[in-house]
């Protein structure tokens, strides 16, 4: 019995696996490429879909808040992907709300929430975006439950940067985690949110990457000590915000090079950006949903570059 359950946890891990580079989709953007478009254009096939929220029927999942989990022109594109080999990773949470994770009063909810939103994707694939507090004894028992009856359920934590040389917030990054861990929740990606944060190094790529070391640093201090570094570093994800970035900081296609070099050189775990509907280099100089207010030399330049990461 026991090497059976061995041999079970084995094969669990093993196909826990997901996109190594799957970048952010807004799925409820006006006038914004389809998936389809964008997969033609750059062969991209793979895709983490935002954002399933809360909705005016409460604790029932919906794209923005708004958009059917089912909505058949959504669904039509992503099972087109997915009979090409594509696999999606779903996010709820993110900067605007209204997060699921409010809307569902008890974890039970919650767990019978995910798992609708996984069923109705056909995948195994999620990705929790903190950007607001939440209830996180709540959010990983869902989530430990989720695990424990479907063991190939992938979490990825996407968390916020305070500083280059700090890592995550404390509250809504290191506690998350921590919680994680004492509910039995398995962290697949502790994926570093690395965008709208300080920082002192000469250019956007470094900035990044110092923040990523900082973030590894952190969760082996604090989070878990008993991990090697090789494990921490298949942990770690790292996902910039693609050409202009709020903070007047910018992420040249030159960094994203140096941002996937480091990446390959310290084989971590993955790799995402947001997000796929401005990656053309529209509007110099501006931040818009639309375009990256960077140098482009192409529709799809990041993508491309971002391709090149190796997992």
């Amino acid at each position: 019995m026991k090497l059976f359950l061995l041999v079970l946890g084995v094969f669990a891990a093993a196909s826990a696996a997901g996109p190594k580079f799957a970048p952010y989709f807004d799925l409820t953007l006006e006038n914004g490429p389809t998936l389809l478009d964008i997969a033609t254009k750059s062969n991209q096939k793979s895709f983490t879909l935002a954002f399933a929220l809360g909705s005016h029927a409460g604790c029932v999942p919906m794209w923005g808040g708004m958009v059917p989990l089912d909505d058949p022109q959504i669904i039509a594109g992503i099972r087109e992907l997915q009979r090409q080999g594509g696999e999606f990773i779903v996010a709820t949470g993110g900067a605007m709300g209204p997060y699921l994770e409010h809307f569902c009063q008890t974890s039970d909810d919650l767990f019978n929430a995910y798992k609708t939103i996984l069923d109705t994707v056909g995948t195994d694939h999620l990705d929790i975006d903190v950007e607001a507090p939440l209830n996180l004894d709540l959010v990983n028992k869902a989530l430990a439950r989720l695990q424990r009856e479907r063991p190939a359920t992938t979490l990825s934590y996407t968390l916020m940067i305070q500083g280059e040389d700090y890592g995550l917030t404390p509250a809504l990054g290191v506690e998350v985690l921590k919680s994680a861990k004492a509910n039995g929740v398995r962290v697949d990606v502790v994926n570093a949110m690395t965008m709208e944060f300080g920082g002192t190094s000469p250019t956007w790529g470094e900035t990044v990457v110092g923040a990523a070391r900082s973030v590894l640093r952190q969760i082996k201090e604090e989070v878990w000590p008993e991990k090697s570094e090789a494990e921490l570093k298949k942990m770690l994800g790292i996902t910039p915000m693609i050409g202009r970035n709020y903070n007047g900081r910018v992420l040249e296609t030159s960094d994203a090079r140096y941002v996937v070099q480091w990446a390959n050189d310290n084989q971590i775990g993955y790799l995402g950006f947001w997000s796929s509907a401005r990656d053309n280099g529209g509007c110099p100089g501006a931040v818009s949903p639309h375009c990256s207010g960077a140098s482009q030399q192409s529709e799809f330049e990041f993508t491309r570059i971002f391709q090149g990461f190796r997992g």
